[in-house]
């Protein structure tokens, strides 16, 4: 089973993976952007807000999805649960948001670099705007989070609209219970779905 964790920044994506390969320690624990070798240079120019162009940040995150694919989740889709922080939603939504490249474009890329692989089952750590000012206010913040929680509110919306596009199960989660609440939520949602 191929599953991903989604959230806007500060959502607690990290502490619900830790918490998930204590429970499926055979699993194959990955992240988008950043996985692969390249990933991890993709990873450091995305967060690093050299890019001027939105279409170049696009075509990176593209890149790094497609060695993805290939690298991690192409080897070990039908023999193990893979769990990964991050996925193809995520990148459909930050296009939305950037609203400089076309709907159609925006899926017919993605499913391209993918090859059509995506997560079976995809969790969304969903934060309220007060919640998310104060997570925010309690750290550094890197380039993406300095775009403001209003900007990252917008990216929340689009994760939903992105993984309906996509036709992706979605399972919303209130990222404002406590961690082993959330991790409890999971693991149900999980089992149902073995």
């Amino acid at each position: 089973m191929y599953i991903a964790i989604e959230g806007i920044d500060t959502a607690g994506k990290s502490t619900q993976i830790d918490a998930l390969r204590s429970n499926y320690p055979n699993a194959v624990i990955t992240k988008e952007p950043g996985a692969t070798a390249i990933g991890k240079e993709i990873r450091e120019m995305v967060l690093s807000a050299r890019t001027q162009s939105k279409k170049a940040e696009f075509l990176l995150f593209l890149a790094d999805r497609a060695e993805h694919i290939t690298e991690v989740i192409e080897p070990n889709i039908d023999t193990t649960m893979i769990i990964s922080d991050r996925s193809v939603v995520s990148g459909v939504a930050y296009a939305f948001i950037q609203g400089e490249i076309s709907e159609t474009a925006i899926l017919h890329l993605n499913r391209f670099a993918t090859n059509g692989i995506y997560p079976q089952k995809v969790f969304l750590l969903k934060l309220t705007k007060k919640e998310l000012e104060y997570r925010l206010s309690q750290k550094k913040l890197d380039g993406i989070e300095l775009r403001g929680s209003e900007y990252l509110l917008k990216i929340q919306d689009a994760l939903i609209e992105a993984a309906k596009l996509l036709k992706i199960e979605l399972v919303e989660i209130d990222a404002t219970k406590s961690r082993d609440a959330i991790t409890q939520e999971i693991l149900d949602n999980i089992n149902n779905g073995l």
